[in-house]
């Protein structure tokens, strides 16, 4: 590639980290007449840091940039395969998972010896004050700032940059140890304060990083914030002597004191990556790479990986030729997308860490494997590619021994519901489960999903059509929009009420259909449209008022849902009563319908969800104010439809878990306000979240709300239904799996496909699924054809493609 960018002939690099380093030499490498300077704080060859971790996709990466460095770095690496957990006295180990370590010092000696020989200039013991006068002594045409996660020149032009930064809630310290482990290895000790865990890698023939964590209030009950090193890492290693067989833990940080070398990990994400700069009359390009730029928590080691690529693709972009603004538009465009998958992950895995003992209820087999998923990245089947015979002992334990939360003892749950057929492993999608006194022949609902369909609140035959089909695709519950107990209380004109004789006859006969033709449950949808209400139809202009002929709107106080929006009347105590009763006679009319599963919907910024969140509730009676008077209504509505609800039949809730705007709920009430439901009699909570105000801006991703699920479920004790871009089986087997929910819902896939469910289990070459028998003389067509359709992509599929991308311990 000869057709680097003209006009770049000077290139500074301040800081000598991994990014700034490889960066130079690949600059270099590419284009031997570029200067290309390297400024660095500390002396040559010196650096500080234990190992370092990548996975065999980042090496392949590696080879594919620059075939002599990577051939030098990987000659250097300790290979490991095992991931090995140990937890309360056992341990479990699973294979296939494909990683390096190799010493931080001795990567950046072999950067630095490839820099000077390729004639980068290496600039050691320099501080760098101010970049701007350094461009100016080098002549630099383009300065990358790669000085690492306290960077001074991000925080110089922080307006320009505008960085976010996160400090995390445990506290860590990095140790080293001359023990060697023969797998990656996770132990996690009690002690009468809290728990404490250690990550533990070899990264050469003798030496290991041992990563030592716990979360602040942990760390503080035990004096740490007050001991002196020596005294903290002896503290260490008597609570991990098992681990250790005799060596000590050791520090490369004993010029710190106190405890100083215990930090909280700070995730930094900027909005954008480069500025302009003046010097000496010339614009000059500042451009932000590795640590400076963003951070990726140490549990998933993504670090160092998110640097190198930073490096590469910023090299690739010059080596296209163009425009240096067009170059760096580029970079920052495709890496910060890049950074932002790895950060969603790393945050759930983060998160994970940071709340152990949310799931220390759990028996070890389980909590290893919500240990091994815990970034939602590394699924079910991709496990099955690591390590098949471990995956299907895991399948057979989970058949046998599934944990109920609302059955279970304390954190994490802990009972046990015992599945039909236990003796055999099935896929944890199709476990069944028993709630109250329904038995769910496997774990996928369909979500409520509003069709528009019916006249004057009255479900017509599409609505037959739509839900028997599902009910017939495989799903275990059909669960119908949601349903108004008023004819003010629908969404729109289109949608369905059950506040007549008419409209419980036409459900009455949608429930039937589904209980004779098909194997699967049926559920109902309660709720108040409230101020999102008198609306047009949903291929309308969603949301917007209707052009004529609209109805007027109660909400907890006159807050109108947008500007457009028409302003609801604040409902006074008269109106909540009779509210109240209309969901009582709408839930009897239910139970007489036939409906096997009732929820009330409390979220999206409808009636009942418009009292809990703080942005929309400004009452300043026995209804406003603190989270429990917020919830104190709709509150009042589920007992009294519980109390008039068949006992032997369950009831959910449907909340939003978090407002994603600025002073709305978040996930800590989430936990509230599941707690104030499951006292009240729910037996399940249905984790939704946002919609709640036009001003939300969730952060969208897969399975983007299931970690609401699983802290709601795993601290309050409660099952929970996990929904939102759950898009295949993969997905759900690996909640259901790792305990984060006991119940998938799933919306769009099933518009687009009825028989999703039967599909997807097809896909996995499963026969475990119940299928209609309508439907049984093109069974095994569609599971030849589904298997032709896998050996076509297997055969063009590479060796690397059973291990993910991304560096997960």
């Amino acid at each position: 590639m000869n057709s680097f960018t003209p006009d770049l002939r000077r290139i500074l690099c301040i800081g000598g980290g991994p990014a700034g380093l490889y960066f130079a030499l690949l600059m270099k490498a590419r284009q031997p007449s570029l200067e290309v300077t390297v400024v660095e704080r500390n002396r040559p060859f010196d650096t500080f840091g234990w190992g370092v971790v990548l996975s065999d996709q980042t090496l392949d990466n590696l080879r594919a940039a620059d075939p002599e460095t990577a051939a030098l770095i990987g000659g250097e690496f300790h290979h490991w395969d095992d991931i090995q957990v140990f937890f309360k006295g056992r341990h479990v180990r699973s294979g296939g998972h494909g990683f390096c370590g190799i010493g931080r010092k001795r990567l950046l000696n072999i950067l630095q010896e490839r820099c000077l020989a390729l004639g980068v200039k290496l600039v050691f013991e320099t501080e760098v004050t101010d970049d701007q006068a350094l461009a100016a002594q080098y002549g630099a045409d383009l300065v990358i700032a790669s000085d690492g996660l306290n960077s001074r020149i991000r925080q110089r032009y922080a307006e320009v940059f505008e960085p976010d930064i996160d400090t995390r809630q445990c506290r860590f310290v990095w140790l080293g140890t001359h023990q060697t482990f023969d797998a990656f290895t996770f132990a996690f000790e009690q002690t009468e304060h809290g728990w404490f865990q250690a990550h533990a890698y070899q990264f050469d023939k003798d030496t290991s990083t041992f990563i030592v964590e716990t979360p602040e209030d942990v760390w503080k009950a035990h004096g740490l914030d007050r001991m002196e090193q020596p005294e903290a890492i002896a503290f260490c290693e008597k609570m991990f002597a098992q681990y250790l067989g005799g060596h000590e833990l050791i520090s490369n940080a004993t010029h710190l004191r106190g405890s100083a070398n215990w930090i909280r990990f700070p995730r930094v994400v900027c909005k954008h990556w480069t500025h302009r700069v003046d010097v000496d009359g010339r614009s000059v390009p500042v451009v932000l790479m590795g640590d400076a730029a963003h951070t990726a928590h140490f549990s998933i080691g993504s670090g160092t990986k998110l640097a190198l690529e930073d490096a590469i693709d910023l090299c690739n972009e010059f080596a296209q030729g163009g425009g240096v603004d067009a170059v760096l538009e580029a970079y920052e465009a495709r890496r910060s997308v890049e950074v932002l998958k790895i950060q969603n992950a790393a945050r759930n895995s983060t998160e994970w860490f940071e709340n152990v003992r949310r799931y220390t209820g759990m028996e070890i087999e389980q909590f290893a494997y919500s240990l091994l998923t815990r970034s939602q990245r590394i699924s079910h089947e991709n496990l099955r590619l690591r390590d098949t015979q471990w995956l299907s002992g895991y399948e057979q334990w989970l058949s046998g021994n599934f944990p109920s939360p609302s059955e279970g003892e304390g954190q994490g749950g802990g009972g046990r519901i015992l599945a039909e057929g236990s003796a055999a492993r099935r896929l944890p999608m199709l476990m069944p489960l028993k709630v109250r006194g329904i038995t769910l022949k496997n774990r996928i609902m369909v979500s409520p999903m509003a069709t528009y369909s019916a006249v004057d609140g009255v479900p017509q035959d599409f609505l037959l059509v739509h839900l028997g089909a599902r009910a017939l695709g495989g799903a275990a519950i059909v669960f119908v929009e949601m349903t108004s107990p008023t004819p003010e209380g629908r969404i729109t004109p289109g949608c369905t009420g059950l506040y007549n004789d008419e409209q419980a006859a036409a459900f009455k006969r949608i429930v039937d259909f589904v209980h004779t033709q098909t194997t699967a449950k049926i559920g109902m949808q309660l709720g108040h449209s409230g101020p999102k209400g008198s609306t047009q139809l949903g291929w309308e202009e969603m949301d917007e008022p209707l052009p004529q002929g609209n109805w007027p709107l109660l909400a907890a106080s006159a807050l109108a849902y947008g500007e457009q929006n028409q302003l609801p009347a604040a409902m006074t105590r008269a109106q909540m009563d009779e509210l109240r009763d209309q969901f009582v006679a709408s839930t009897r009319r239910a139970a007489e319908a036939g409906f096997d599963w009732l929820e009330l919907h409390c979220a999206h910024g409808y009636l009942l969800a418009s009292f809990i969140s703080p942005l929309t509730n400004q009452r300043t009676d026995e209804y406003g104010g603190s989270l429990e008077n917020r919830c104190r209504y709709p509150l009042e509505v589920f007992r009294a439809m519980r109390a008039a609800w068949p006992a032997d039949r369950p009831m959910s809730v449907r909340i939003s878990a978090h407002d994603w705007a600025p002073g709305g709920n978040t996930g800590d009430d989430a936990v509230e306000i599941a707690r104030f439901f499951k006292e009240a009699g729910s037996d399940f909570i249905d984790v939704s979240s946002g919609q709640t105000t036009r001003a939300a801006k969730p952060v969208y991703g897969r399975m983007y709300q299931t970690p609401f699920a699983d802290r709601i479920r795993n601290e309050v004790g409660i099952s929970t239904i996990a929904v939102g871009a759950i898009t295949d089986a993969d997905q759900v087997n690996s909640i259901i799996a790792a305990g984060r929910a006991d119940l998938c819902a799933i919306a769009r896939p099933h518009l687009a496909d009825p028989a999703w469910t039967l599909h997807e289990v097809a896909k996995l070459q499963s026969r475990d699924i119940e299928w209609p028998k309508q439907y049984l003389s093109g069974r095994d067509q569609m599971y030849r054809e589904i298997a032709k359709q896998q050996q076509l992509a297997a055969a063009t599929a590479t060796a690397g493609a059973r291990r993910d991308p991304e560096e997960e311990q």
